[in-house]
């Protein structure tokens, strides 16, 4: 046979099998992939729409990867993917990261009644103590179960979120004092919003592996990338409004502690809410948008303080003005109300449309 026909005949099996390129070219993906929903996450990942499966001749990327998942050899394993001991397993892990996830709670409870019954030296003592074991706790959580990230917690993020806590501790009374001419005195910490933000990490990870076991079945049961992010939205809202009531009553729970200082409640849940969404992000695959919002929020908090200490200079009344007018009409905790409830709604507004993607959930 002349080349002529060979290539002609090379073209004509390829255009009878359009699928077999699009296999040589995931190969990597479809060998990996432990069922075809995983392969769908990572054809939509790629770019592969329902209108490009068409050209494949399917109906949908679901369909199409289905097909793929059954072309990859594995080695003639008839047996499920996972084994009944992976199972129990999987049961024990599940377990053991609800018992970490109570730790934060656990560590901080202690520590503000320690913080409220001592005084001097001994309470500088009890509050280095509680704030160390609290940062090992929350460190410990979230490099495993449903809160754990696959690229880990970046430096930035990590210590926005530290400068978040320490203004929901102290930032309030440092602004009054800031306005008033000072800090000229010491002023207590706001440890209620501290401990509820603490206890609500349990609550956090539960809707962060309810978030994701649940997409996990709509997307085994969608029929198409449109239909799975019509029923990824409504699922995403309501685990954060189940998370934001679990909060509130927390929040509310913590300021019946015995010593404990109350603080405002809605900059504490905005707070709250903001932190779940960053690292509901960050689990997903998408630690830039959780850094930016926390860094963001932090900036807001630090520039108010930085207005303030400015109108102190010559001329700079007019920077401290807008502040100073804000904290006498709604209070001093309107910033870390405002600064917070802006970026947990602006994270909300992205998480819905990157977190309603199949490929948001590929690896999980």
């Amino acid at each position: 046979m002349s080349e002529a026909p060979k290539a002609a005949t090379a073209v004509r099996r390829r255009s009878a099998d359009p699928v077999k390129a699009l296999l040589h070219r995931h190969r990597e993906l479809c060998e990996r992939a432990v069922d075809p929903l995983e392969i769908a996450a990572g054809l939509e990942a790629h770019g592969v729409t329902d209108r490009t499966a068409a050209r494949f001749r399917h109906r949908d990327v679901f369909s199409l990867a289905e097909e793929l998942y059954a072309r990859v050899p594995r080695g003639g394993e008839d047996g499920p993917a996972v084994p009944g001991g992976a199972a129990a397993a999987g049961r024990s892990r599940r377990r053991g990261w609800a018992l970490t996830a109570l730790l934060p709670g656990v560590v901080c409870a202690p520590a503000v009644a320690g913080q409220a019954l001592t005084s001097g030296p001994l309470r500088f003592a009890v509050t280095v103590a509680g704030v160390t074991g609290l940062a090992a706790a929350l460190v410990f959580c979230v490099r495993r179960g449903p809160l754990r990230a696959p690229g880990g917690t970046r430096v930035g993020t990590r210590a926005a979120a530290v400068l978040l806590l320490a203004y929901a501790a102290y930032g309030d009374g440092l602004l009054e004092q800031l306005i008033s001419g000072g800090p000229d005195r010491p002023w207590p910490p706001a440890t209620a919003p501290l401990l509820g933000l603490a206890l609500a990490v349990l609550p956090a990870a539960v809707c962060a592996r309810l978030f994701a076991v649940r997409t996990r079945r709509r997307l085994a049961g969608s029929r198409g990338l449109d239909d799975f992010t019509a029923r990824a939205r409504p699922l995403l809202l309501a685990v954060v409004v189940l998370y934001l009531a679990a909060l509130t009553a927390l929040l509310s729970l913590a300021r019946l502690l015995p010593g404990a200082e109350p603080g405002p409640l809605v900059p504490a849940a905005a707070l709250g809410t903001l932190l779940f969404l960053a690292r509901l992000l960050a689990v997903h695959g998408f630690p830039d948008s959780a850094a930016t919002a926390l860094g963001a929020a932090c900036a807001v908090e630090v520039l108010v303080c930085a207005a303030v200490l400015a109108g102190r200079l010559p001329g700079g009344d007019l920077v401290a003005a807008p502040v100073r007018a804000a904290v006498e009409t709604w209070g001093s905790a309107a910033v870390p109300a405002l600064a917070c409830g802006a970026a947990a709604l602006a994270l909300l507004a992205h998480a819905t449309t990157v977190l309603a993607r199949a490929s948001a959930h590929a690896h999980l």
